[in-house]
Parts: C-alpha cells; sequence; structure tokens
C-alpha cells in the first residue's frame, strides 16, 4: 500500500451490530446441518486456498515482487494461471496482461561517485549532479580561487540570489545553464556550484527535467561541504569525479480478467500484486538490499481476488458483469489503475468499484475498515443487509487514499476499500505469510461476495462526492488540502482536486493545476512539496504559484 509519503486517517462512523449474547442455539434439521456442513467444508477449502497463494506470492522466490521485476513477472504468471484454470476470459491488451511504461525519469547510476581528496563524499548529503549536467570522469586538481583551463570552475550564487530576491522572473536554472555554456567556451572542464548565503537557491536534481544535456558536467556542493573541504579559497584539492546519469523507465503488467454476463452494467474487483522487492525504491521502512516479501502488501488482496473470482465465476447473481483486475506499479503511485482508467481494455458501464489492499491481518487490534461507504448512498442499505458476526467493521466515507480504489473514485465511481489495518511489519521485511490471519480473510471474502449478491439486485449505484481524507506528514502542521495526482512525471505537483473548505478549494485550485512555488521555495515532485510544507506553520503567510495550462498564477494565502 503507497502510505510512505501519506497517513490516512480513518475516522469510524460506525459499525456493524454484534450477534446477541446468549441467544438459544436453534436445533438444526438434517438438511440444515448437511447445508451447514458443507458451509464448513468450503470455508476450509477456502482457507487452504487462500494460505496457498499468500504463501507463494509472498516466498523469496518472488524476490518482492518489485515493479518491472523477474518476481512480479513470476507473481503475474501465477494469477494468470489461477484465472486460466477458473475459466475466466482474458481481457488484457495482449490476453490477460495491460503492458505499460513507468517513467521514472534520470537517475544517477549506482556507480557514480565524487572524491575529495580520496574522501568519498555522500550523493543527495554532500552534493548532488543537476539534471542537465553531462555525464563524466574527472581527476584533477581544484581550488574556489582558480579558473583555468582543462580544470572545474567554482560559482557562488549569492550574488546572483541576492540581486534577484525580489525578481519574479529570475530563474536559477536558466542562470546556471548560461553560466555553464559561457565556462564551457573558455575551456572549463566542470562547473561546481555552492551558495554561501541564507538565501533559498530552488536548486535541485529534478529527474523530470527535460532540458538539453550540456557540454560540461555541472555537480551542486552543500556548503557544509564547501566549509569541510574549500574554506581556504586558494587551497587546492584533488576531485576525482565518475558521473553517469540515466534516464529511468520500467514495464509494469496489470492483469485483467472478465465474466460476461451479457449485463448492462459491470462490477470492478481489483487489488493491487506488486510489493517493495529489495527496497530499491526507497519506500521500505527498515533494511534494504534485503527481500520484502509484502504477504500482507498486497499477497493478502491478491489471494482474496482470485478466491472471489472463483465465487463470482459460479454466481447466481448475472446482473452484473465482473471484471477483475491486478494492478501494479501501486507502490510507486498507484500507476496501474490510473493507467487502467485512462486506457481500458474494455467499454463498460462501471456500477462500483471494490479494492482490496491488506486484508490479512485482522484481530483485535487491527479491524477491518471499509472505506468509501460514503461514495454511494446505497451503501447504508447494503450494509444493513449483510454482515459477519466475525467481524468487527468500522466505515470511513473517504472515497480518495492511498490505494487503487482513489483511481476510481477519480472517475466518480463508487467505491468500496477493504483493509485491515496497518502494523509494525508495513513496509519491513517481516511481512511474512505466517503472520496472516487466513480465517478472518475467508469472512472478508465472503462478506465481499455477499455485497454483490446483495447489490445485484438494485439498480446501478449512485454516486457521490465525500470529505476528502487528511494527508500529510506527520512533522509538519499546515496543509493546502489538495490531492496530489501520484501518477504526474513532470515538473512540480499536479492536482486532482482540492478538498471541500480547504485553501486549494477556497482560492479556487482545479484538477490539472500544477503547482509549482511557496512564498521563495520552489518544489519538482512530491517530495520536495512536502519538504517545502515543512517550513511553514499555522498563521503564516505567502505566495502560491501554479501554472493552469499555459497560464502561470499567483495566489495569495494564509496558513
Amino acid at each position: 500500500m503507497y502510505k510512505w509519503i501519506f497517513v490516512l486517517l480513518i475516522f469510524p462512523l460506525l459499525s456493524n451490530a454484534q450477534t446477541k449474547q446468549g441467544k438459544q442455539k436453534k436445533h438444526l434439521t438434517k438438511k440444515e446441518r448437511k447445508a451447514q456442513l458443507a458451509i464448513e467444508k468450503a470455508n476450509a477449502v477456502l482457507i487452504k486456498n487462500l494460505q496457498q497463494h499468500v504463501q507463494y506470492l509472498a516466498s523469496d522466490s518472488l524476490e518482492g515482487r518489485r515493479t518491472g521485476t523477474k518476481g512480479e513477472i513470476a507473481a503475474m504468471n501465477y494469477i494468470v494461471e489461477q484465472y486460466t484454470k477458473i475459466g475466466i476470459e482474458p481481457m488484457g491488451t495482449k490476453g490477460y496482461i495491460q503492458e505499460f511504461d513507468i517513467d521514472e525519469g534520470k537517475k544517477v547510476t549506482d556507480n557514480s561517485f565524487l572524491k575529495v581528496d580520496n574522501q568519498i563524499l555522500t550523493l543527495n548529503d554532500d552534493y548532488y549532479p543537476l539534471a542537465f549536467s553531462s555525464n563524466a570522469m574527472l581527476n584533477t586538481n581544484v581550488a574556489i580561487a582558480l579558473s583555468e583551463k582543462s580544470h572545474p570552475w567554482f560559482l557562488d550564487v549569492s550574488e546572483v540570489l541576492e540581486e534577484n530576491k525580489n525578481n519574479p522572473h529570475f530563474d536559477i536554472n536558466d542562470f546556471i545553464i548560461n553560466q555553464t555554456n559561457t565556462i564551457a567556451k573558455k575551456g572549463a572542464s566542470a562547473l561546481l556550484v555552492y551558495n554561501s548565503s541564507s538565501i533559498a537557491d530552488n536548486i535541485f536534481f529534478n529527474k523530470n527535467d527535460k532540458t538539453a544535456v550540456l557540454s560540461i558536467p555541472v555537480i551542486y556542493f552543500k556548503y557544509t561541504t564547501i566549509q569541510k573541504y574549500f574554506e581556504d579559497a586558494t587551497l587546492t584539492r584533488h576531485i576525482d569525479l565518475s558521473l553517469t546519469i540515466t534516464s529511468n523507465s520500467r514495464k509494469a503488467r496489470n492483469v485483467v480478467a472478465y465474466i460476461n454476463n451479457n449485463a448492462t452494467n459491470t462490477i470492478i474487483l481489483g487489488a493491487h500484486y506488486d510489493h517493495l522487492g529489495y527496497g530499491e525504491d526507497k519506500n521500505a521502512l527498515d533494511a534494504l538490499h534485503e527481500i520484502h516479501n509484502g504477504a500482507d502488501d498486497n499477497a493478502s488482496g491478491t489471494a482474496a481476488l482470485i478466491e472471489l473470482a472463483k465465487k463470482l465465476k459460479n454466481t447466481s447473481a448475472k446482473n452484473n458483469n465482473y471484471l477483475l483486475i491486478n494492478f501494479s506499479g501501486e507502490e510507486l503511485g498507484l500507476f496501474g489503475s490510473k493507467y487502467w482508467i485512462e486506457n481500458p481494455t474494455i467499454k463498460i458501464t462501471p456500477n462500483y468499484m471494490i479494492n482490496m489492499d491488506m486484508v490479512g491481518r485482522y484481530d483485535t487490534a487491527h479491524k477491518l475498515t471499509v472505506g468509501g461507504y460514503g461514495t454511494s448512498p446505497i451503501w447504508g442499505d447494503v450494509f444493513t443487509t449483510v454482515s459477519n458476526k466475525n467481524l468487527i467493521i468500522k466505515f470511513d466515507s473517504t472515497g480518495s487514499g492511498p490505494s487503487d480504489h482513489a483511481s476510481f473514485y477519480r472517475a466518480n465511481i463508487p467505491v468500496l476499500f477493504f483493509f485491515t489495518g496497518s502494523h509494525t511489519d508495513y513496509h519491513k521485511t517481516t511481512d511474512d505469510w505466517e503472520k496472516i490471519n487466513y480465517t478472518a480473510q475467508k469472512d472478508i471474502v465472503n462478506l465481499i461476495y455477499d455485497i454483490v449478491q446483495v447489490t445485484d439486485k438494485k439498480d446501478k449505484l449512485t454516486f457521490t462526492k465525500t470529505n476528502e481524507a487528511k494527508v500529510g506528514k506527520v512533522r509538519f502542521s499546515v496543509s493546502l488540502g489538495v490531492i496530489p495526482d501520484y501518477g504526474y512525471t513532470g515538473t512540480g505537483l499536479r492536482i486532482e482536486g482540492a478538498s471541500p473548505g480547504k485553501i486549494g478549494d477556497k482560492i479556487g485550485l482545479k484538477a490539472g493545476d500544477i503547482l509549482l512555488q511557496l512564498g521563495e521555495y520552489k518544489f519538482v515532485d512530491i517530495n520536495s512539496y512536502m519538504q517545502v510544507l515543512s517550513k511553514f506553520k499555522k498563521g503564516d503567510a505567502t505566495k502560491l504559484h501554479i501554472r493552469r495550462g499555459d497560464t502561470e498564477m499567483i495566489f495569495d494565502i494564509v496558513f
């Protein structure tokens, strides 16, 4: 589940009624007892199947099912095998598969390094290249006070920042690019940039920058690094640099299957099957370079979807078709569900969507939360009809959130989100198959199946907008109340909407707006946006810069 950046605060609205204590047991007839034994046998088989699915999907052999890896492909093949056995129609673009590219922008390769007098500097902590830097290998002496041919030159941007601090049209990147081109013509082998002032310079490694690559490398030094190694401007130091920046993309694969009942409307059921691999994407919460098996997140939801497919294949509820989608790229930002919404593999009239993400750790502490309760007025009636005496349910009205149902909610489709809560193994190597509560997982599968049965007797569900989930990092106290477009790969933060009554809503921000700057601080993506938010507190007044279409706009705001 994609929660390493954003924290969903769930507020229970109501819970399902429990079976009354002390109720007399009904004496069962032979026919009733036979029916009960059949149910018990079916549940035992269901539990066994769920464990089998999770145990394989969360095994070390799949190496954490990271998007675009052999482990993801192995998981994909397993899911396809299950749907084939069930006899469900493929509905991808190539059989069951819908392949898509994830553009991850530019990346500094792992074999790049920078040494000063044989001391290895740490990328991002001590220095970083700019995205328009050329690749290069340098082994030479440098000094801040010297600007010699065939050697790197230094540039302190403090003066130009001071001169332009009130100039809204000044762009630091344009300035650095012009300076680089100028000194390259004079024979410089690299430009080493730093800022000795306290003025925000907004110099980033912007992985989404499309600027043409320059003829020499451009490296930004943190001022603490300058103070440590180059405090004496006349002192000569030896620099050893090896820099390679590559464009980074990977293939991802949704698995799509279809049960065609020749009905007017289609119910969509989904779960993501990707996870963290070895933590290469820096979204793990513990050790890197170890397998993160993701039994709960989200082998549990994947297993539940496979078993629901079996039930729906043979159901008597035929007034809806059933579209089953196993999403990839969820852990990177809901890429799979967003891609399917924008590139549907079948033309359907959606009735509603059910998403299962982390449904394996139900217990007295981690009860079942059902999100999306407010996305249709029908859900109240449905949950009055269906219940499961073994499950305590909390309801959350919000349609958005950090999982794939949010993509469907944004397309004005009613949703339900089944989730048994976060835990201490979340995004860690300890999220293993032995810790799954398969008995409760069985109850969740049966509950969802009952919901499908009940809604089969109803008309197409009406969609309603809900209040947005409160999101944000715990370390800052302010928010614009905007919903990020997780799949955006350009510069800035594109939004999918604003929460009613929040700052973004009050100033008129719209879906598709791209947020660029708060006060003196620019940002290039979600991470840098959150870092900027942490610099403000309630009551602070500032200006928000955005781009809407081809127009740049500035809003005065007060947090």
